[in-house]
């Protein structure tokens, strides 16, 4: 059976809304926009790649050359230093002092710290007083900081020694013998940064709400309960950050140790940040300090990934 075609239906199709003219209001907007972003971010990202990634990427290169900073050719040795470096009998003890410097100077520095923050969280009175006091050697320079401490340090006129003597013992030489010279720039280093720790700490300490020690309290919970349950995992954001920080810092120590030991006695305190000065600022040997370099920059990213990667996991975020 067929059906008649005048008796099908018929697709009526409307008649489509003439076409507008594009409006190129938005295109020129979005130019605009993107003109007025390079105007005003270009200047800094140009200047933060002239004064960060080109010396990043230019010290890269020289490290792969031999250049004593005056001759106009730089030879290409490939990795001829990273290879002098590694071998050489002196970069583990470098290593080693590295090391030991950071983890002295962290641990001492965020554990003294903290219990001077929740000392001064009391309300006692002159602690504002004791906090300025505590926070001062921070503003100063760490090479005058440095020549003032040679003075307390010596070993026959130093007032540490007459208080050492005041109880009966013995002031070491302390920057003359390799056994005490580290131990000495640690001392320095962790009065010097302490108080930035401690206002950190404090700053953690009055961030955290009463209301969780209060119900502490309430349930019964004595002052080491509090402090483990409570304080810890409310300044554990603040933790974090001073401990990530300090490393970083520790790292970068120069002053205290040119002014104090110039790295020594026999390299006791020679870390990886002074070797790099010694090799491309005494010895003009810019290839062995550009890897001193790039082992420095390796080592700082490395601790900072590990710390981020594991660490973070146990930060507490209210």
């Amino acid at each position: 059976m067929f059906l008649n075609t005048s008796s099908q239906t018929r697709l009526i199709q409307r008649p489509s809304p003439p076409s507008r003219p594009r409006s190129r209001l938005g295109s020129a907007t979005e130019r605009h926009e993107w003109l007025l972003f390079l105007l005003l971010v270009g200047p800094n990202l140009g200047l933060f790649f002239i004064f960060t990634y080109w010396p990043l990427l230019y010290n890269g290169y020289l490290s792969f050359v031999r250049w004593d900073l005056l001759a106009p050719v730089k030879l290409w040795v490939g990795l001829g230093n990273y290879q002098e470096l590694f071998t050489s009998p002196d970069f583990g003890k470098i290593i080693t002092n590295t090391i030991s410097f950071t983890i002295a100077a962290v641990g001492l520095t965020c554990s003294l710290a903290l219990l001077l923050a929740l000392l001064l969280n009391q309300p006692l009175r002159g602690r504002t007083v004791a906090r300025s006091i505590i926070f001062s050697p921070v503003m100063l320079s760490g090479a005058a900081i440095g020549i003032v401490w040679i003075y307390i340090l010596d070993p026959r006129y130093g007032l540490l020694d007459v208080l050492i003597r005041a109880v009966g013992l013995r002031s070491p030489n302390w920057l003359l013998d390799p056994h005490w010279a580290m131990p000495a720039v640690v001392i320095v280093y962790v009065w010097k940064n302490l108080g930035y720790a401690v206002v950190i700490y404090l700053a953690g300490l009055q961030a955290i709400p009463r209301e969780l020690y209060e119900a502490a309290l309430v349930d019964g919970a004595s002052n080491w309960a509090r402090f483990r349950h409570v304080t810890i995992p409310g300044l554990s954001p603040v933790m974090f950050f001073l401990v990530l920080t300090t490393i970083l810092a520790t790292f970068q120590t120069f002053d205290v140790i040119k002014v104090m030991t110039n790295g020594g006695p026999v390299d006791a305190t020679t870390t990886l940040i002074y070797y790099l000065y010694q090799e491309g600022f005494v010895g003009f040997n810019a290839g062995r300090a550009g890897v001193t370099a790039v082992v420095l920059f390796g080592a700082m990213l490395i601790f900072t990934m590990v710390q981020m990667r594991y660490t973070q996991r146990k930060v507490y975020y209210s």
